[in-house]
């Protein structure tokens, strides 16, 4: 057992030995307390964010302080910002940002960010009027954001009746693109791209990261999803050579409608047995349907309607019906058809006729 020192000096020296090593034992056994209550909220932590980025649980999106400012019961669409430095998804906007420079450069326009420029309408005025070769009577300039909402809106009525958008909604709205969307204007330069064949390659299979973001009371809550914005094309900047329709549209229109009475005649005498008719061609086949249905009638083979949407809801179920009947006609030894999907989608015309045509060859004497 040990025993206190008897001079006063050992006594002190004792007492401050013992008082430091109570201290030194009550600063290790604090020190352990607070790293275990660090290590403990670490785990939560950790645990909650595993809880959130996990698959199949809700995640965990970056959502800038601004789009937290909403109206009960608003929606917003918002691109998580990572996903701008996804190599692909620079390629596509480089891409659209040298296609748009290659258009406007005669207007002096230089486009470096998609965002900042194309939200009040001025870019995309400039880029509609040099594709269509058409003049759009809006304010050159406008300051206020009422009066850029309002030539948006112009700009984007004349956009979408060109790019055939009569009686569906596009992926782009006058708020989406001047609240500077990325994604809102990703979609709308793809779909110019696709529609005039510009001669450029677009990265294939491109999605972002999205985020909806709705207000309901006070409670904030935010989905996220994977949308994609561009798929896989084999059909770069791909131009029909002239044919015979080519000759019909520019020299010879009494006889254009009477190959267009053919047809009609043609196609109506097999879609009547299933009740259906055709009165307009350029709009009747748009959405596929019977396109889908003509093949299985000529061909002599039941359409599985797993396989197409018997009413489309969109540009993108329209898309994937025209291209089924595509496939549907390649399987029967016709050529691969010289027009696009979007093609006829869009209602053109003149790639609707072709491809009906070579129907008509090759079954116009089948009962």
């Amino acid at each position: 057992m040990a025993q206190s020192p008897k001079s006063p000096s050992a006594q002190a020296k004792f007492n401050y030995d013992q008082n430091k090593d109570d201290s030194s034992f009550w600063e290790k056994f604090s020190t352990l307390g607070r790293k275990k209550k660090i290590k403990e909220v670490q785990e939560v932590q950790e645990e909650g964010k595993y809880a959130i980025d996990s698959p199949g649980k809700p995640n965990a999106p970056e959502i800038p302080p601004e789009d937290y400012n909403l109206e009960d019961n608003e929606q917003r669409s918002i691109i998580q910002p990572q996903c701008l430095n996804q190599p692909n998804v620079r390629d596509l906007l480089q891409v659209l940002t040298d296609w748009m420079n290659d258009e406007l450069v005669e207007e002096r326009i230089i486009v470096t960010n998609i965002e900042q420029d194309l939200y009040d309408g001025q870019v995309l005025h400039k880029l509609w009027e040099k594709l269509t070769g058409n003049t759009l009577n809006v304010l050159e300039v406008t300051q206020s954001e009422e009066g850029q909402k309002q030539k948006l809106s112009v700009v984007l009525n004349a956009v979408n009746h060109t790019l055939g958008f009569h009686h569906t909604n596009p992926k782009w709205t006058v708020e989406s693109v001047h609240s500077k969307n990325v994604v809102a204007i990703l979609h709308l330069l793809v779909a110019l791209v696709r529609h005039f064949r510009a001669p450029i390659r677009l990265p294939e299979n491109v999605s972002v990261t999205t985020v909806i973001v709705k207000k309901s009371g006070p409670k904030l809550t935010a989905e996220k999803f994977e949308e994609q914005i561009t798929a896989v094309y084999e059909d770069v900047g791909m131009r029909c050579e002239r044919d015979a329709f080519d000759t019909l549209f520019d020299h010879a229109p009494e006889k254009l409608q009477v190959v267009k009475k053919s047809l009609v005649t043609f196609v109506n005498k097999h879609l009547n047995k299933l009740n259906f008719e055709v009165v307009d061609l350029g709009s009747d086949f748009r959405d596929g349907v019977y396109l889908c249905l003509l093949m299985g009638l000529l061909g002599g083979f039941f359409v599985p309607l797993h396989e197409f949407h018997l009413t489309p809801r969109d540009n993108e179920q329209m898309i994937h019906n025209v291209a089924f009947s595509f496939d549907l006609m390649q399987d029967v030894g016709l050529a691969k058809p010289k027009a696009r999907p979007e093609d006829i989608v869009n209602m053109d015309l003149k790639s609707t006729l072709r491809c009906l045509y070579n129907l008509f060859t090759k079954y116009r004497n089948i009962a």
